[in-house]
Order: structure tokens, then C-alpha cells, then sequence
């Protein structure tokens, strides 16, 4: 996917492109997160927030880690998305994940090897894939399966969206 790369020289914000849905298409609310090092305050990741509960939590969840965060290899296996998410809608039922599936998506002339995430809590759902950059993306979703179709809604979002 060659749409998917670093960006050099981006003054603040995140070094690689944000890829997400475009907030313009959501019909819902919309927020975004800056996953920073403690240490350095560096971008370890953002993380997008997409509510169509009318303001009770989000609907789904897109991550976008780079190479090195921390949040990428959680102890216990479970995505720091589907924390994110549990959190924000106020369900603190312990999760795990039960099982993990690889499986091919076609974006046009392009393969996509998107892993499945299998969790106790049946209402989530979770898939995560890896960029030709290096930054691992994870979709979570709350009560709503994941499509091969959001897989084409997908896109970089503008670098100036996450300047300060």
C-alpha cells in the first residue's frame, strides 16, 4: 500500500501518517488522542475516538502505534484500543482475549493481512494490521462487527489535524 509511508520533518504531532477514517464522513462525534512517552514526550501513537451513541462513549476506536510503543505488547494480550474503548463507554468487566485468526482482505491490487482478536466480551470486536511503514493499526468497535468494507474508508489523515 504505498500511500502508507513515514513523513519527514513534521514539526509536531505524530511522524507517520494517521490512518483513520475521515471525520468529514462520520456522522457521529469525533475525537483524537495523542499517545505520548512519559519519559520524552515523544508520539508513541494516536489513538481516534468515533461516537454514534449520542455522546455515551464511542462507537469505534482506531489506533495507530509506531514501532517501540509500549502499548503495542500489552502483558495480558488485550489491545490498548479495546481498554480505551471499555473505558470511555464505562464497562469495566474484565477481558480477554480467547483467540486470534490471520485472514487476507484484497484492497484492489493490494493483500492485506489483517489478525482477528477473538475476546471474552462478545460485544467487541478487534482486528489489527500492520503498515508497510511500521505502525501497527487496531480497530475496535463496540457492539458492531467489522466489515472487509471499512478496510476501503480507510485513509491518511492530513498531518496539520495533529499540529500544535
Amino acid at each position: 500500500m504505498a500511500f502508507l509511508r513515514r513523513r519527514s520533518g513534521t514539526p509536531a504531532g505524530p511522524d507517520f501518517d494517521v490512518l483513520a477514517m475521515d471525520p468529514g464522513d462520520w456522522p457521529g462525534d469525533f475525537g483524537a488522542a495523542l499517545l505520548a512517552d512519559p519519559e520524552d514526550g515523544s508520539c508513541q501513537g494516536i489513538f481516534l475516538r468515533y461516537d454514534l451513541l449520542a455522546g455515551r462513549g464511542p462507537s469505534m476506536l482506531i489506533g495507530n502505534l509506531c514501532e517501540g510503543s509500549p502499548a503495542r505488547e500489552p502483558e495480558d494480550g488485550v489491545p490498548f484500543e479495546v481498554r480505551q474503548l471499555l473505558a470511555a463507554i464505562g464497562n469495566d468487566e474484565p477481558v480477554g482475549v480467547v483467540d486470534t485468526e490471520d485472514f487476507p482482505v484484497m484492497l484492489g491490487d493490494d493483500l492485506l493481512i489483517v489478525k482477528k482478536v477473538k475476546l471474552s466480551e462478545s460485544r467487541v470486536s478487534c482486528v489489527q494490521f500492520g503498515r508497510s511503514d511500521g505502525i501497527q493499526v487496531t480497530v475496535t468497535t463496540w457492539d458492531r462487527p467489522i466489515t472487509d468494507d471499512l478496510y476501503k474508508l480507510l485513509k491518511p489523515l492530513p498531518a496539520e489535524m495533529f499540529q500544535a
